[in-house]
């Protein structure tokens, strides 16, 4: 029998643990319409990444009562990039489902992409139709960033595509060995290659609790993304010189013929102020732009592990159950 491991990130969801189980269970015991009466083995891995509510109490009780779900709990908040990372690494399945605990990616489709996957297909993706209750300005910058982010790499990132997907062993193998501890895990899905296809799903509404992807959060996840996944940056900061250098040169000239032949009385100040500020500001956003991928070598450098496991289930579980109360 085939085996189906689901990886969930967990930060401060103490409130979505009991629903997230009840939307499971008919999937974990082969009851789910969906599956059109087809029987796989399943695990469900549950990463706490340094939850400061009681997630991690939750997700230990919810082990005892099914050895189905296992629990790894990280020592700190190291993010979700290296939380999902952790669950890569313990993913003992024929495939493997990754989902958000909040219930916003619907398990109603679980079934629709294993279908894919007995396909052939090895990447299957979830296609968001909506983005919620996003406001205007974040669905705009969204979609300005990821126009951004294909137009400077050769590899296509996939807009409205998230970490809502099912991915085949060979896939998972694949990313575990890119062991870099900064991660952008959406380009990597993309990097690595593979056979994919997507399905479509309408983004349900967070079963209990808040977003904590505050704006700062995504600004810091854009910039990761683009720093990770592209040196372009780096080229604009190049182009940009060279035109500014040019157009430079040609006021120079300009300056020059015009002494020669009409002389120059003491005067262009503000010229001389507006000059000087507009290359100082070219030239502190291009050692941003420089000091952005430094500070990625320096951190790269140091070698330090990506996350550390302060607690976590065995992994050769019996798939004991119990009935929970």
């Amino acid at each position: 029998m085939k085996k189906i491991s689901l990886l969930i990130p967990v930060y401060n969801e103490e409130e979505s643990i009991d629903a997230l189980y009840t939307a499971l269970i008919p999937l974990l015991n082969n009851t789910h319409t969906g599956l059109n009466g087809k029987s796989y083995d399943w695990e469900v891995i549950l990463v706490d990444d340094g939850s400061s509510d009681c997630s991690a109490e939750k997700i230990k009780e919810l082990h005892n009562f099914d050895s189905r779900f296992r629990y790894v709990r990280l020592s700190r908040n190291f993010g979700k990039e290296n939380a999902l990372l952790a669950g890569f690494d313990r993913f003992t399945g024929d495939a493997m489902v990754i989902m958000d605990a909040d219930l916003q990616h619907p398990v109603s489709a679980i079934p629709e992409m294993i279908a894919q996957w007995e396909n052939g297909f090895e990447d299957i993706y979830g296609r968001r139709l909506s983005r919620g209750k996003e406001s205007i300005t974040r669905k705009l910058f969204t979609q300005i960033y990821y126009g951004l982010l294909n137009k400077s790499t050769n590899v296509d990132v996939l807009p409205n595509v998230g970490d809502f997907r099912l991915l085949d062993r060979k896939v998972v193998d694949a990313i575990c060995r890119m062991r870099e501890s900064q991660r952008y895990t959406k380009g990597l899905y993309c990097w690595v290659g593979f056979k994919k296809t997507g399905i479509d799903f309408q983004t349900s509404e967070r079963v209990a609790g808040k977003t904590h992807m505050s704006p700062r959060r995504l600004i810091n996840l854009a910039l990761e993304g683009i720093t990770s996944y592209t040196t372009a940056p780096l080229r604009v900061a190049t182009v940009l010189g060279f035109i500014i250098s040019l157009l430079s040169i040609c006021y120079m000239i300009y300056i020059v013929c015009k002494t020669l032949v009409y002389g120059e009385p003491i005067q262009g100040f503000p010229t001389i102020i507006c000059t000087i500020l507009i290359l100082g500001g070219c030239q502190l956003i291009a050692l941003g732009i420089i000091g952005e991928y430094i500070g990625k070598i320096y951190n790269e450098s140091k070698q330090r592990p990506p996350y550390i496991v302060s607690e976590e289930s065995p992994a050769d579980v019996n798939n004991d159950i119990k009935i929970k109360p």
